[in-house]
């Protein structure tokens, strides 16, 4: 299935701010633009060091320059298309301390 990616303005605003990744997030987007998930393993067939988040979360951490940047985003599988939706984007150093307080499962800042 098609994936539609809600919402790429924010990456897009991110980008602004973190000029150095801008070429690695374009190119996670044009991967996303192109990809053809079904279940969720998928989305680790496109993005190989993706990893896919546990407690019931349906939520995936993509690590992106070389892991200089990560972005948490929600997964919805529907009938005909998966809703890809951008809860959070950080430094590896700000993930680590959203993850010392276990909020990767619950972030939204978007």
């Amino acid at each position: 299935m098609r994936v539609h990616l809600i919402k790429k303005q924010t990456i897009q605003d991110y980008v602004v701010g973190h000029a150095p990744g801008k070429s690695s997030f374009e190119n996670w987007v044009t991967s996303v633009k192109f990809a053809d998930w079904d279940r969720p393993k998928d989305i680790q067939q496109t993005f190989i060091s993706a990893d896919l988040l546990g407690n019931g979360s349906d939520r995936v951490v993509f690590d992106i320059a070389g892991n200089n940047y990560r972005m948490i985003c929600k997964y919805h599988f529907g009938l005909t298309q998966v809703h890809l939706f951008v809860c959070w984007i950080g430094t590896h150093a700000e993930y680590d301390e959203i993850c010392n307080h276990g909020e990767q499962y619950t972030v939204t800042a978007y």
